[in-house]
C-alpha cells in the first residue's frame, strides 16, 4: 500500500514537471509577443501613480492618461537622440581610438618581453578592436529594441491599460473562485512592484545623472552616453552596475591615461555604494521580501527565458510569483524558499 502511494506521489510530481517543462517552453518560444505585453504591463503599474496624482489635482483621466504619454514619449526620443548621437561621435574619433589603442598595447607588448611573455599586438588589437565592442552594444541595443519593434502598438498598449486600471477589481471579483483571497495577494503583488519599480526608476535616474556629471567633470568622452547606460543596467540587479562601469574604465584607459581610468573605477565603485548598497536600502526598507541568492538566480532565469528586458524585469516578476503563489495552498510552502528568511504573514 506504501509502496503505491509513494509510486502515486512520484507520478504526481513527474506529470507537474513535465507541465513545467512545457509551459517554460511555450513562455520562450512566445516571448517576441510576451516580453512588449510584460514592458508594456511594467509600464502602466510604473505610471498609474502619476495618472492618480494628475486625477487628484482635477485632471480628468483622459487628459492625464495623455499628459504623462507625451513625456514620456518625448524622454524616449531624447534617449534615442542621445544614442544616435553618441553612435556618430564615436565614428568620427574611431580612427584616434584605433591609433591609441595600438599605442598602449605597444607598450603591454613591450613591458610582457622583460618576462619573456610574446604578445602579439595584432592580435590583442582585434580581439580589443573598439569597433568590435561597439557592434556588441549594437547587438544588446537591438535585443532590448527587439521588444519596443512596434513603439507605437507598445504605447497604445499602455495607455487602453492605464483606462482599465479602474475597472480591474470589479473583473477580479467576478471572475475569481476565491476573491477576497486572490485580489489581496494581487493588491500586495501590485503595490509592491509599483513600489519597487518606481524607487528603483528614481534611484537610476540619481545614479546616470551622478555618472555623467562625474565623468564630464573627469573629461572622459561619451560621458552622456555612459550616463545613460548607467540609468538602464541600474535596473538589473547586482551585475548591472558592474556591467555599466567596465566600458567607461576601457575608455579611460584608451584615450587618457591609467590614472584617470583608476579614477573611473573608483567614480563607478563610490556611485555604486552610496546609491546601490546605502540609498537603495533605506528607500526599500524590506523591500519585495526576496532572498540574495533569489533575486541573482531569478536575473539567469527570466534573462535565459524573455532575453535582455527580462533581466530588466527579474525581480518584479519573481515578487509576483512570489506573492501569487502565497495565495495558493501548494505554492506557499514555495514562497517561502523564495523569501529573504524573516518572518512575516503565510497565506492560508
Amino acid at each position: 500500500m506504501n509502496n503505491l502511494l509513494q509510486e502515486k506521489i512520484g507520478q504526481n510530481i513527474l506529470v507537474k514537471l513535465a507541465m513545467l517543462v512545457i509551459i517554460l517552453a511555450g513562455i520562450r518560444a512566445a516571448s517576441d509577443i510576451l516580453v512588449p505585453f510584460l514592458l508594456a504591463s511594467f509600464l502602466a503599474i510604473v505610471l498609474n501613480p502619476l495618472v492618480t496624482m494628475l486625477m487628484r489635482r482635477g485632471v480628468k483621466r483622459g487628459l492625464a492618461i495623455t499628459l504623462v504619454i507625451s513625456v514620456i514619449f518625448i524622454v524616449v526620443l531624447l534617449l534615442i537622440a542621445v544614442l544616435a548621437s553618441s553612435a556618430s561621435d564615436f565614428s568620427d574619433t574611431y580612427p584616434q581610438i584605433r591609433a591609441m589603442l595600438e599605442q598602449k598595447l605597444a607598450v603591454v607588448q613591450h613591458f610582457a618581453a622583460r618576462f619573456h611573455i610574446n604578445i602579439s599586438t595584432e592580435a590583442l588589437a582585434a580581439r580589443l578592436d573598439p569597433n568590435v565592442v561597439m557592434d556588441m552594444a549594437t547587438s544588446v541595443l537591438k535585443q532590448l529594441s527587439g521588444a519596443m519593434t512596434n513603439v507605437l502598438l507598445l504605447i497604445l498598449t499602455v495607455v487602453f491599460m492605464l483606462f482599465e486600471v479602474r475597472h480591474l477589481p470589479y473583473k477580479m471579483r467576478n471572475a475569481m473562485v476565491n476573491p477576497q483571497i486572490r485580489i489581496a495577494g494581487l493588491h500586495r503583488a501590485l503595490k509592491g512592484v509599483t513600489h519597487y519599480l518606481a524607487l528603483k526608476t528614481l534611484v537610476s535616474l540619481i545614479t546616470g545623472v551622478a555618472v555623467w556629471l562625474s565623468l564630464l567633470l573627469l573629461g572622459v568622452k561619451f560621458a552622456l552616453f555612459w550616463g545613460v547606460v548607467a540609468f538602464i543596467l541600474n535596473f538589473i540587479p547586482n551585475i548591472g552596475p558592474i556591467i555599466a562601469g567596465i566600458p567607461p574604465f576601457i575608455q579611460a584607459l584608451v584615450l587618457n591615461n591609467i590614472y584617470d581610468a583608476m579614477l573611473v573605477a573608483a567614480l563607478f565603485s563610490a556611485i555604486h555604494m552610496v546609491f546601490g548598497n546605502m540609498l537603495e536600502p533605506r528607500l526599500m526598507g524590506r523591500g519585495l521580501g526576496l532572498s540574495t541568492l533569489v533575486v541573482f538566480l531569478s536575473l539567469i532565469f527570466w534573462g535565459w527565458l524573455l532575453g535582455p528586458v527580462g533581466m530588466l524585469l527579474s525581480v518584479p516578476l519573481t515578487s509576483v510569483t512570489k506573492i501569487l503563489m502565497e495565495t495558493t495552498p501548494g505554492g506557499s510552502r514555495l514562497a517561502i524558499m523564495l523569501g529573504n528568511g524573516r518572518p512575516g504573514k503565510r497565506a492560508r
